[in-house]
């Protein structure tokens, strides 16, 4: 692959990263399940992708999110948490919360909006992440930080491009039934490891995942490769317990499909993907700890998981019908367009958010809840018929 080299520094973290996965495999008789490798690749104290000391987000980092494009994504959420606090309690929870560009924005929109925000807690995992947020909310007292989720909320829950980045197993269909697309490791010159996948049978566990996960199994063909969602579907389990004990809505956006969609004939080689100073490939093996690793979302067995633990599935819609409904188009006319400086920039933001060959169809909201209803304008363009 032809991809920007990364400095000495950065490439002596991912060789340790590399041996400290290398170490796991062989405590571990030789192989470990791609989820396994991908917690170690993302999370590994110190030295993970999200865990250790290098930007992620921007143009200096590896990917863009909603939130880093245009205010307006954090503004339109702002009124819906209104609507979700009017009717339970005046807090808000975001997991997984970036730069905190989204949480500043939801804020500072509650404030002009005269909309009363008594707290805003942040889950976050990422040390650095964690250190940039707080610098960026310093002037908002009521920003906390959790190392989870607790047990119980009530008010309205954000998490954007937070499924995608839970770990998934990596499977595959053999003439003998389904297998495990396992990791192994041989030691490199460079002082890091080489990786490979190795096929090991599905155990009883993964292949109950698989059973409740993918539909029609007998209409893929040998050699499928695709991912099932078991860490996702246990945070979603978590979260709706967390809102059945008391009222409140939780809105997911990412990308991915419904299951009938997710697990196509066509789609033979799954949707892994990686990002490396804004190159997108398909190589999870390459420099650990120094790219991001994702899957698409199975937002049926998201929605099945947290309705199984109490909560209702409210809604399901493109990221663009949410958007529309949510009143960003209102917000855009704040900017006068007759101003070309300041307005084309907010114009062409919000074009990348709404087009359908942009972030609009692509992304996806999932939207869970307890105890409360959701304003009529969000679900004019509901798809939860479709999962």
């Amino acid at each position: 692959m032809s991809l920007p080299a990364p400095s000495p520094d950065a490439l002596a973290a991912s060789q340790a990263l590399q041996r400290l996965i290398a170490d796991d495999i062989a405590r571990q008789g030789g192989a470990i399940p791609f989820s396994r490798f991908m917690e170690l690749a993302l999370y590994a104290p110190g030295l993970g992708y999200y865990s250790g000391g290098a930007a992620k987000l921007g143009k200096d980092g590896d990917f863009t999110t909603a939130p880093e494009l245009s205010a307006l994504f954090g503004q339109s959420l702002a009124h819906v948490a209104a609507a979700i606090m009017d009717q339970s309690a005046p807090h808000i929870l975001e997991f997984g919360a970036g730069t905190g560009k989204l949480a500043r924005d939801i804020l500072t929109e509650a404030a002009q909006a005269g909309i009363v925000v008594e707290s805003y807690s942040i889950v976050e995992l990422s040390g650095e992440l964690r250190a940039r947020q707080q610098e960026l909310l310093r002037a908002f007292p009521q920003v906390r930080w959790l190392d989870a989720l607790p047990e119980s909320f009530e008010g309205a829950v954000f998490g954007n491009e937070v499924l995608d980045a839970m770990p998934v197993d990596v499977i595959t269909l053999a003439d003998s039934g389904w297998q495990s697309l396992h990791v192994a490791a041989d030691a490199d010159e460079a002082g890091g490891a080489c990786f490979a996948w190795r096929p090991v049978a599905a155990d009883a566990a993964l292949q109950s995942q698989i059973e409740r996960q993918v539909p029609d199994t007998k209409a893929l063909p040998v050699g499928y490769v695709t991912e099932v969602h078991g860490a996702g579907c246990s945070f979603m389990a978590t979260l709706a317990a967390m809102l059945a004990k008391g009222k409140g809505a939780a809105f997911l956006f990412d990308y991915g499909f419904p299951a009938r969609e997710y697990y196509l004939g066509d789609r033979a080689t799954g949707t892994l993907m990686c990002h490396y100073r804004h190159h997108a490939h398909a190589e999870p093996f390459y420099l650990p700890g120094l790219q991001d690793i994702t899957a698409h979302v199975d937002f049926t067995a998201m929605a099945l998981a947290a309705q199984d633990a109490g909560a209702d599935v409210m809604a399901y819609n493109s990221q663009a019908g949410f958007l529309i409904g949510a009143g960003i188009g209102e917000l855009m006319q704040r900017f006068d367009p007759a101003d070309a400086l300041n307005y084309l920039p907010h114009a062409n933001a919000l074009q990348k958010l709404l087009s359908p060959a942009e972030m609009g169809e692509l992304f996806k909201v999932l939207v869970i809840g307890h105890g409360i209803e959701l304003p009529g304008q969000l679900l004019r363009s509901d798809r939860s018929h479709r999962l």
